[in-house]
Formats: structure tokens, sequence, C-alpha cells
């Protein structure tokens, strides 16, 4: 076989362990999954009530223009419908994308450490990959800007960054756009964005009103408590959309996916309630970063990065031990650290009670 020659020595994405695996192989009856940033609250009982008296027939293709989904997200962001393209998850637009507007003559700038699909493909593109280092977890705007040239046409922009939680207040994120050139595109992720409480981050979606070459994108996989339905959409100029349109394959949102996201952007009550339980939970770990000296970066997502000066994957064993899964910094691009998923209180205190014994027992 004649495989793309990038395909051959790329990593797939690795999801970690379920929590089936995790339990036979630990011999455990309970497991605490604190490592993808899903809601531990679930979805709105008004997504589950939609699901449950859904009436949709399996043997039928879903709707390819996602229709009832489009009217609702454009009527709840006041855009038109023709500024909304919808994805299998943010990860497929970022895919679409990458289709559209990468291949080996062209380059792409991304920060690095950030979301790992940006890169991945990029490199299935055969693209000329710009890796800007964070300065203190945040995008470095400037080095970036100064990494644009000639054959550059997209630039990521993780806002609340994956893996360290910051995000680029107004102030820095306007001036930014307002140099990269007119005719590159601009993709910002905004993946954690129900999450954010800080009082200077930006209106994105006014945002692409101003900057004609700025695509928004986000998910109803985080707050919304759907990932396992995979929903996201991008918003972007009519004229972005129509452009990405034809690298969209058919039908690639599912019908109850479709179903659910519809009846979840009705129930903002229960957005709120859990971008205020995720505020406490993360006061939880800051509180516990304190009392043990541990360095971590405060964060606007439903995440947590640590450093525990020590192997990352040590500590991620120690909690998967013990029931509680976690992601290493390791693969994350902080070897000495962990990521952990915000869970509930009960959750926060037995994951804290774990680590407590780790930093007794080393």
């Amino acid at each position: 076989m004649r495989w793309k020659e990038q395909l051959l020595s790329l990593t797939p994405y690795q999801p970690g362990k379920s929590i089936e695996a995790v339990k036979k192989q630990f011999n455990l009856e309970k497991i605490v999954k604190l490592a993808s940033n899903e809601n531990p609250f679930g979805c709105s009982e008004s997504a589950q009530t939609a699901l449950q008296s859904n009436q949709t027939s399996f043997a039928i293709y879903p709707d390819g223009y996602a229709t009832n989904l489009r009217e609702k997200l454009a009527s709840f962001l006041q855009v038109e419908e023709q500024e909304l393209i919808l994805g299998n998850g943010s990860d497929n637009l970022i895919q679409i994308i990458s289709r559209a507007l990468l291949h080996p003559n062209a380059s792409t700038v991304m920060a690095d450490p950030t979301f790992s699909q940006y890169k991945h493909n990029a490199v299935i593109e055969g693209a000329i990959i710009k890796e800007i280092p964070l300065v203190n977890g945040e995008h470095d705007l400037d080095s970036m800007l100064a990494a644009i040239d000639d054959q550059t046409n997209v630039v990521w922009v993780c806002s609340p960054n994956n893996p360290t939680g910051k995000y680029i207040p107004e102030n820095k994120l306007v001036p930014f756009l307002e140099k990269v050139p007119s005719h590159i595109l601009v993709v910002l992720d905004e993946a954690y964005y129900e999450y954010v409480v800080a009082d200077d981050y930006y209106d994105s979606i006014k945002l692409t009103r101003k900057f004609n070459n700025l695509i928004v994108l986000r998910t109803f996989s985080k707050i919304y408590g759907l990932a396992a339905l995979r929903i996201g959409y991008g918003v972007a100029n009519p004229a972005i959309i129509k452009a990405l349109e034809p690298a969209r394959e058919p039908f690639n949102v599912n019908s109850l996916g479709q179903l659910a996201a519809s009846a979840a952007i009705d129930d903002q009550q229960f957005v709120k309630e859990c971008r205020e339980k995720n505020r406490q939970g993360l006061a939880q770990f800051y509180e516990f970063c304190e009392q043990h000296h541990l360095e971590y970066y405060p964060t606007q997502t439903n995440f947590i990065l640590i450093d525990f000066k020590v192997d990352g994957d040590k500590v991620f064993q120690y909690l998967q031990e013990r029931g509680y899964i976690v992601r290493s910094g390791k693969p994350l691009g902080f070897p000495t650290s962990i990521r952990i998923t915000v869970g509930s209180r009960e959750q926060n205190e037995g994951v804290l009670k774990v680590l407590s014994e780790f930093l007794g027992a080393n």
C-alpha cells in the first residue's frame, strides 16, 4: 500500500483506558474518571427527556442540514443560519478546516502545548507546522505573529487553552486579530467557553462580525454533558462557512445528537448551575495546592494542571491503582504534572485524599 508517509509515524489519539478495563486490571469495584473533562453532573433533564421521547427511525439518515438545531443555535447566538457549520464534535470541524486549507505547501501556526488535534491533522495533510512555546501557560501571541509567513493558511488559538486552562483577555486578543493578514484563517477554539467567568474575556461571536477571517469553535461535549453524542459547531462569516461546507462529509451530525443539543440549549439554568459548581470544585483544588505548596495554573475551565515535581506517570499510576483516572501531563507537554477534571464535591474530596496520601509517601 502506498500510504501517506506521515501516517506511518503518526500515533493515533490515545483516549486512555476505559472504566471497565481499569476495574478489571486492578480488581476495583468503583472507578472515578476525571481524565477527559466531561461534565460530572451529566446533561440537562431537558436533553434526557428529548432523547427518551425520541420517535426518530434509526433506519433514516440524519437531517444533513441539522435544520432544527441550526435554527435553535442561530436564535440563541443571535447569528444567521449561514454563519454556522455543524460537526461531529469540534474535533470534526478541526479536521474539516485542515482538509480545506492545509497541504504540503502551506504552513500553520499554533501554541505548544495546546490541543493535540491541530498538529495531528496538520501532519496528516503534510503541512509545515510552526509550534510556538507557551509563556507561563499562555499563548505567546507576538511570537505567533512573527511565525506567520507567505505560506501560512491557518492560525490556531485555543482559549481557554488545553491543557493549561489559561485564557486570552480581550485586550490581547483583539490587537492580535488586527495584525493577522486577512487571507489567513484564525481558528478560535472555545471548547470550554461556558465555564469562563473572567471579566476581561471577549465576545467571540461579535468578533466574527469584525474579523472576516475568524471562525469560533464550540462544543456540546463539555458543560452541556453530551460528549457521547458528538456535537460541535463553528461560527464565522458566511463566506468562510460556504467555502468549508464541501469539505464536510454528508450527514456528519447524528439524529440523536441534534435532538439532545436542541433541547439542551433551552436549559441555560443547568449550564449556570454547572458553572457555579465547577468554580466551587476548583476552590477545593486551589486550597489543596496552597496547603501543599504545589504549583498550578489558575484555570477558566473544568480541569486543573498541577505540578507535583515528579514523573507525571507515577502520580497517574498511583491514582489509577486506587480508583481514580486522571491524565498524566507527560503526553500533554508537562512531564511532572497531572491534569485533573473537576468532579463533584465528593469526587474532588476523594481524589484529593489519595493525592495527600501520595505526597505523604513521597
